[in-house]
């Protein structure tokens, strides 16, 4: 029986199964902080601001932290934090995270460096929160992070989050803090070899009810060979959070600094490899969902979603798969989204928590079909018309590509969709409402083109694959040999290295 994350979603590296449970003990946060103390090759600053020093006081609070704490600050005048760390735009942000940590280190290894660094690898603990308002009425959430020597006289190495707090008291979400500021501490210093027990431990002591983490980044010597892209969809995978992002160079996105007051279009798909259709479907919804109205004036950020499901669709997450997949998407610019949000109203409700513009939903006549089967919403106490009433509660939209019938030739539309008769009412009215809306700014040439069909070809050495997709995604396909593609003549040992390298 495989292992199951915290969202019951298989988890697997590279098809090779692992179990977490046996390879790190169960610690408590007074035993993670103990050992933190204990620990004589440790020393460092907390730097935190919003919530009170609630990760700090772990460390004063199990004992022997004069061995562990060179400085413990708050900044909590925005003053104060602007003549120590600089200006920046948002007080709760990345930016102000990264001054911190890099600020802070910095001192401790100018002050300590000469007297104790042959002995000593330093660190810089750092958080700056929103912990929820006495009237209740803003966005809980927090970044987080450590820089810090592996070894004395090491380069740097470092480690973001972006956490989401859920508690609804003020108490709660400091203690929740302070609880996930400790592990992320104890898994930098004796989890730093193994990212995947890393971010697992990330949520010990906790539940997903309490906190979400949303972002994380890893960078520098220690992790020189991480790919944060595997690390997101991790994230995913292990049920840290329902989604993740990262953009076209793979650079992981926190999604309220990408989302947050702009349109949103989405794209659902395999992309296994994305095709030209892909790319047509995309751009004929983003004109006309930029030629909106309420659009006109905002940007829009596209967005090309991958599901679990999806990427499951075999039994298990295949990462050499996933990241072919990633490339490719990369190869054209487009920014990725993976989720575990397989009903379209989840995605709805994930998209709704960031902004308050207008979202789009393009998709296929044969998807928007599959949209009306009632078999995917009998969790619901409402049926479809409590999923539909979650989906299209906001300024939602669906735009449909349309689908041309090899058989007969016939073109699928809005129009003549098979909508079963018990839906077809409630269909017809969304149409009429103008929440969904027939795409007829197509390339014609492109509709003959399927995912599977490329990928068919691609394995077989047809050359008619390249003139289904995007010309990047054909050089990137034959220079790296991805999606089983194989040069012809190429020994079987060339094919090899040239597979692994996706």
């Amino acid at each position: 029986m495989s292992k199951r994350g915290l969202n019951g979603v298989p988890i697997m590296t590279n098809r090779i199964e692992t179990s977490f449970a046996d390879e790190r003990p169960k610690l408590s946060t007074n035993q993670k902080a103990l050992k933190i103390n204990l620990d004589p090759l440790r020393y460092g600053t907390f730097a935190e601001i919003g919530a009170g020093q609630e990760v700090a006081r772990w460390f004063f609070k199990v004992g022997a932290a004069a061995g562990t704490i060179s400085k413990s600050i708050s900044a909590y005048d925005m003053a104060v934090s602007d003549a120590i760390y600089g200006l920046c735009k948002r007080y709760v942000s990345r930016e102000r995270l990264q001054s911190m940590l890099d600020y802070e280190h910095r001192l401790n290894m100018e002050r300590l460096q000469s007297s104790r660094g042959s002995s000593t690898a330093f660190f810089a603990f750092a958080d700056t929160v929103a912990a929820r308002n006495y009237q209740g009425t803003n966005e809980c959430h927090g970044w987080m992070g450590v820089k810090f020597q592996t070894h004395p006289r090491d380069e740097n190495s470092q480690i973001i989050i972006h956490v989401r707090m859920l508690d609804h008291e003020n108490s709660l979400q400091q203690e929740a803090l302070g609880i996930v500021g400790v592990n992320l501490l104890y898994a930098a210093f004796f989890l730093h070899h193994k990212p995947d027990l890393m971010l697992e431990s990330l949520l010990d002591n906790l539940t997903t009810e309490r906190l979400e983490i949303d972002m994380v980044e890893f960078s520098g010597i220690e992790f020189r060979h991480v790919d944060n892209r595997v690390m997101s969809l991790k994230l995913v995978q292990l049920g840290l959070s329902g989604a993740a992002i990262f953009g076209p160079t793979g650079e992981v996105l926190q999604p309220s600094e990408v989302l947050r007051k702009n349109a949103i279009l989405v794209e659902r798909g395999s992309f296994r490899p994305v095709t030209k259709v892909n790319m047509d479907m995309v751009r004929c919804a983003q004109d006309r969902f930029s030629g909106e109205p309420e659009v006109k004036e905002k940007r829009v950020v596209q967005l090309m979603e991958i599901t679990m499901r999806n990427l499951l669709e075999a039994g298990q997450i295949d990462l050499s798969d996933f990241l072919a997949r990633a490339d490719a998407l990369g190869a054209v610019g487009k920014t990725v989204l993976i989720s575990e949000y397989f009903e379209y109203y989840r995605l709805a409700a994930y998209l709704t928590r960031y902004t308050t513009g207008p979202i789009a939903v393009t998709m296929g006549v044969a998807n928007l079909q599959d949209l009306f089967n009632e078999k995917y919403y009998t969790e619901l106490e409402g049926g479809i018309l409590e999923a539909f009433g979650r989906l299209f509660t906001k300024d939602l939209r669906l735009y449909v590509y349309p689908l041309r019938d090899h058989a007969t030739g016939q073109l699928r539309t809005v129009d003549n969709a098979e909508i079963p008769g018990t839906q077809h009412n409630l269909f017809r009215h969304l149409v009429e409402q103008n929440r969904i809306k027939q795409l007829d700014n197509f390339d014609e040439s492109v509709l003959h083109i399927f995912s599977r069909d490329v990928l068919m070809r691609i394995k077989q050495n047809d050359p008619a694959w390249e003139g289904m997709v995007p010309a990047e995604v054909a050089e990137m396909v034959k220079k790296r040999q991805l999606f089983g593609y194989r040069n012809p003549g190429a020994s079987d040992e060339a094919a090899f290295v040239a597979g692994n390298r996706g």
